[in-house]
């Protein structure tokens, strides 16, 4: 009885450590210099926001078609908002405001989710350009930048699709590793 226990908090720990992996290489990526410089995200709270948000769309894409990728992708959206909740705590809003703030950025990013879909669906680099300009590229940047965040995006997009899902749920986000 006690061993089965065991086996048991043995994998959900394994099944916490994958999903905090896979949270950290989105982190990862979505603090590239060249997503604030090149393609003009704001270095702020919410432009990191956007451009986390970016990458956990990306990710979720991948997970979408795979049944044994669904729950993994689940826990790691669990992952980002626990992480976003946390952060709005450390920036001081107190706690009566948190859960409207939450609800207001989970309605941002599926908004966005619910956008950017639709563009990368139709592999339509102008219609996601136009997406991102007001979301997670400012409407006062310049010109090129929402079109190279879409070329990256896409980038991404193809590079995360050449992942195996064995390598993921192995807890890497590395295209051609094995578990």
């Amino acid at each position: 009885m006690f061993q089965r226990f065991r086996a048991n908090r043995r994998l959900k720990a394994r099944n916490r450590e994958v999903v905090d992996d896979l949270y950290a290489a989105l982190v990862i990526r979505s603090r590239q210099d060249d997503l604030y410089l090149a393609c003009a995200i704001p270095d702020t709270v919410m432009g990191r926001f956007e451009a986390l948000s970016v990458h956990v769309f990306l990710f979720l894409r991948r997970c979408r078609d795979e049944a044994t990728l669904r729950p993994l992708a689940q826990e790691v959206v669990d992952r980002f908002i626990t992480d976003i909740e946390d952060s709005i705590r450390e920036l001081g809003v107190g706690d009566p405001s948190v859960p409207k703030r939450m609800r207001k950025l989970a309605g941002v990013f599926y908004e966005r989710v619910s956008v950017y879909d639709a563009a990368l669906d139709a592999d339509d680099a102008a219609a996601l350009s136009a997406s991102l300009k007001g979301r997670a590229v400012p409407a006062d940047a310049p010109e090129d930048a929402s079109a190279r965040l879409a070329t990256y995006m896409m980038a991404e997009n193809e590079r995360f699709g050449a992942i195996a899902a064995e390598t993921i749920l192995a807890g890497t986000l590395q295209p051609g590793t094995r578990p």
